[in-house]
């Protein structure tokens, strides 16, 4: 045997060591065999590859070296040392050595892939694609570069060219569970649901404990909203790893959109547990603690995503709503004005900083933001909730803009089922009025005694309740008052229209639209054929899903028609009221409301957020020339109260002058109205509940007619109790009205005379004429459905 077999046999002895995973006796070998051959550049290439297995990486990398030293062209030891460089994180040199290797061998695939590995990892993705493709052209079955061109494909959105990739990979290796999950994801992204659902159920015949093809399989059939499939296989991939935080944490998500709140709790619990700093699930935790009304809970969640999180914008959006809900209006502003909010890209978070500086009526730089929010919605941009601009800008044109842009999210996410089809005729019609007002709420008082009185020869009559279960008088009242009440606060949006559909309702009610706490979504998934919308929400909903609005020709005059989405079903008075509601005893005397004993009292007890610079300007002018008179008004917290004094102060008038008064008990706040001269209606957003309060005590209502719906509802309600002359169409004449009928007592007793005279025969206040005036308008829709044709304006 010669010198060079020996050597040779006892090098191929070390690299069967090193190949059994004996590192460290193969290292000991190797430092043996240096004593005979001590230039050997294989012994050290093996070495730096043993230093390398032990973790020892700087001395690999020295010994790499020394092989390359002794024969510089020894390409194996550079494309080893290039991987050394590559694992301490040296990614320049290891560059340098990748090329090196491929100058020495160009066919070398395994280094052509690693470079493209190194390249990738520098977010240099074109000279890494290059890389990929160089070391597919030497092996055209090197499953790793495909796989890895497919993967960087997929991050740069390149979908098809990923696909492409991973079927090749599939094609070489049809049994590669990794490579089918990942193909479904891809489709996923590309929007080809199907065709992942289908990758994801293979990766799982081919290994059936893959967790994230279990988590991936839930996440494609949410998406398909397959809620229940979605479900269970979220829970199949947490049987097999109970700490996998992706899927508890969807399965949260999914349970939160259901309406399972406590079962929404408990899972962002459990991914806490797993992942104590994990700022969004405190942040859904928020959210649905919030969802139970636990606001002080939810605030502590936000509080603690924040923490976490200082810069999470939605949570500090989330923060500032549940600080409005509770009033603390102060915290929510300071929020809404920071740099992080005015910073993000949210959703409407303009229109919640002007809705919540009017709450505090801080009017400062109002006419400015009032330009840009006109820029913005005519820009299509997302600013604000539609029911705040109401109060804001009189413009129906606007409105409607605003309101169909606000719609987009509500019909892309949530409009899930297809509008459902014309049922056989029922023997009743059976109506469906959704709210979540059923309760101690002004929808609720203005509407009991309507659900009482339907014809229950003709009409089967159903309340959906997604508000609270407040067991409050109100409530109570309506759940006997109708024929089937139907608790859904905890059900999803999908669940209620689908229960909707089962009872076969043909006409469905929302009593809501855009108002606080509705649910807009159900009416998106069409619970019925026939879709209304009636008094909660005071302009158009802007989308094609409901097909009808309940009005009058006061509120909508027929050339206002192009800005409402819905057909018009006119009423000869638009809104319904209590004929039953008590009228109390209670008589307060001018002392007990703070008032002066003599002077002309001038009232509003609108919502504090409906007072504009401009009503507030004609109530100063209109003090200022009524000598002796005061404004008795209703404001819901200190730092209004604070502003409003220290504007009408900044208007002339001593602040005595304007009283604030408290909020009372429903019989004791209209009793207050006795002690009043004139309510003053606001613009552009006019009284509704309140202004028929006014009326039914006895007390007249001044209003200034404007352009839409939610400016000429005072005006509706004044000719419904036929006092037409108390609709003004001008400020000015608002204003000299206001004047004379407190400086000409004789002028004052007439229209005061003629209301008291007018209301026991006012339709305003005529319950049973109302319904059967608002059952022939069902009757029409009804009808003309069933006779196939679309929905029409419909007078009666």
């Amino acid at each position: 045997m010669t010198t060079l077999d020996l050597k040779q046999i006892q090098i191929n002895s070390v690299i069967e060591l090193f190949s059994q995973g004996k590192i460290s006796q193969a290292l000991e070998v190797v430092q043996d065999l240096f004593k005979d051959y001590p230039n050997e550049p294989i012994l050290f290439n093996i070495s730096g590859a043993c230093h390398a297995g032990l973790g020892q990486l700087d001395a690999a990398v020295k010994s790499y070296e020394e092989a390359i030293a002794i024969k510089p062209d020894y390409a194996k030891a550079h494309f080893n040392l290039a991987g050394t460089l590559h694992d301490l994180g040296q990614l320049d040199a290891a560059i340098i050595s990748y090329e090196k290797t491929i100058e020495i061998k160009s066919d070398f695939a395994e280094a052509h892939n690693n470079l493209g590995n190194v390249f990738k990892e520098l977010q240099q993705d074109d000279a890494a694609i290059q890389s990929y493709k160089k070391a597919l052209v030497i092996n055209p079955e090197y499953v790793e570069s495909q796989y890895s061109l497919g993967n960087i494909f997929q991050e740069l959105g390149q979908f098809e060219s990923a696909i492409k990739c991973y079927e090749k990979v599939l094609v070489i290796k049809p049994n590669f569970a990794e490579m089918h999950n990942n193909l479904g994801v891809v489709f996923q992204k590309a929007g080809k649901l199907n065709a992942a659902l289908e990758r994801f159920q293979k990766a799982l015949v081919i290994k059936p404990d893959f967790a994230e093809a279990h988590n991936n399989l839930g996440n494609v059939f949410k998406e398909l909203q397959q809620d229940d499939a979605a479900i269970q296989s979220y829970k199949k991939a947490l049987v097999i790893n109970p700490e996998y935080v992706e899927s508890q944490y969807s399965l949260g998500n999914i349970f939160q959109e259901l309406g399972q709140f406590e079962s929404a709790i408990k899972c962002y619990e459990k991914v806490l547990v797993i992942k104590p700093n994990f700022a969004e699930a405190y942040n859904n935790l928020g959210n649905a603690f919030n969802k139970l009304l636990q606001k002080d809970e939810a605030i502590k969640f936000y509080e603690k995503a924040i923490v976490i999180k200082s810069d999470y914008a939605g949570a500090y959006v989330n923060l500032a709503s549940t600080l409005k809900d509770l009033k603390r209006l102060e915290e929510a502003l300071v929020i809404y004005e920071s740099e992080i909010i005015q910073n993000s890209d949210l959703d409407f978070i303009l229109g919640e900083l002007l809705h919540t500086r009017m709450h505090l009526c801080i009017w400062d730089d109002l006419p400015n933001k009032l330009n840009e929010l006109r820029k913005k919605i005519n820009n299509s941009e997302k600013v604000l909730n539609p029911f705040v601009l109401l109060a804001l800008i009189d413009d129906p044109e606007l409105q409607r803009r605003q309101a169909e842009i606000y719609a987009i999210d509500l019909s892309s996410i949530n409009n899930k089922l297809p509008r459902v089809n014309c049922y056989s005729r029922h023997k009743k019609i059976r109506i469906g009025y959704f709210s979540a007002d059923f309760r101690d709420h002004p929808v609720a008082y203005l509407t009991a005694e309507l659900y009482e009185l339907h014809d229950r020869s003709k009409f089967e009559i159903y309340a959906f309740s997604f508000g609270p279960d407040t067991k409050d008088k109100m409530n109570l009242r309506i759940q006997t008052g109708v024929d089937y009440f139907h608790d859904v606060y905890n059900k999803s949006d999908k669940d209620i229209a689908m229960l909707s559909r089962s009872i076969e309702i043909d006409i469905a009610i929302d009593l809501g639209g855009y108002t606080a706490d509705s649910r807009s979504g159900i009416f998106a998934m069409s619970p019925a054929p026939i879709q209304v919308s009636y008094i909660g929400y005071l302009g158009t909903l802007g989308v094609n899903y409901y097909d009808y609005i309940i009005a009058d020709q006061t509120i909508i005059p027929e050339k206002n028609q192009k800005y409402y989405s819905e057909k018009i079903a006119y009423l000869p008075s638009y809104q319904v009221n209590d004929s039953k509601e008590e009228i109390p005893d209670t008589i307060f005397t001018r002392s007990d409301l703070g008032l002066p004993e003599v002077g002309f009292v001038f009232c509003c007890f609108n919502n504090t957020f409906k007072i504009t610079p401009t009503t507030f300007d004609s109530w100063s002018r209109i003090l200022l020339e009524a000598e002796g008179s005061v404004l008795l008004i209703y404001a819901d917290n200190d730092t209004a109260k604070i502003n409003l004094t220290k504007e009408i102060v900044a208007r002339g008038i001593h602040s005595e002058r304007l009283i604030f008064g408290e909020r009372l008990s429903k019989l004791e706040y209209m009793a207050r109205y006795k002690a009043a001269d004139l309510f003053l209606d606001t613009h552009p957003y006019n009284a509704g509940t309140t202004a028929s309060d006014a009326l039914r005590m006895g007390l007249p209502v001044l209003t200034c007619l404007g352009n839409s719906f939610a400016s000429r509802m005072a005006a509706s309600l004044l000719k419904a109790v036929n006092l037409p002359e108390l609709v003004k169409v001008t400020q000015e004449e608002y204003e000299t009205c206001a004047i004379e009928l407190a400086c000409d007592p004789e002028k004052f007793k007439i229209i005061k005379n003629k209301l008291v005279d007018n209301l026991p025969k006012a339709a305003l206040y005529d319950t049973p004429l109302f319904t059967r005036r608002l059952e022939s308008v069902y009757n029409e829709m009804y009808e003309r459905h069933h006779d196939g044709l679309e929905p029409d304006h419909i007078y009666v």
